[in-house]
């Protein structure tokens, strides 16, 4: 059982409007044209190299239009991250469903984000066929 207490609940009703925004945004704004409003990941701009997130507001674009696969092809970690992120803050406020133990227990233990957010990163900048796949297009 989540326990609602005052920061949460402030959390939550401030998560809701950003939310919102970010959708409305999306839908009316194309992060693939040239000169759109939305800011380019400065890593790349500054590196020439993908980080973990790039490509994540073109891939939520593409969520939000409907293009499943447009947006795995985006960002593939951050599109299965995506579901889990809710999951893991409910999780961490009470929320534990027996069902979900053994993959809770994996996805809240650091040492895998310690090992697999840096992997991410460095197999999306390798330039041959599979790692490539994971870079987002352009």
């Amino acid at each position: 059982m989540i326990a609602l207490t005052r920061p949460r609940v402030a959390l939550l009703a401030a998560t809701v409007p950003v939310v919102a925004a970010s959708i409305w945004v999306l839908r009316h704004v194309n992060p693939n044209l040239p000169g759109n409003p939305l800011p380019p990941c400065a890593f790349h701009a500054l590196t020439g190299f993908w980080c973990p997130g790039c490509g994540m507001t073109r891939a939520l674009h593409a969520l939000i239009h409907g293009d499943v696969l447009l947006a795995f092809h985006m960002n593939p970690l951050g599109m299965l991250m995506l579901p889990a992120l809710p999951a893991m803050l409910f999780w961490s406020w009470g929320w534990q469903p027996r069902v979900l133990q053994p993959v809770m227990r994996w996805l809240m233990d650091p040492r895998v984000w310690l090992a697999v957010i840096p992997a991410y990163w460095l197999l999306r900048n390798l330039p041959w066929a599979p790692f490539s796949w994971m870079a987002p297009p352009g």
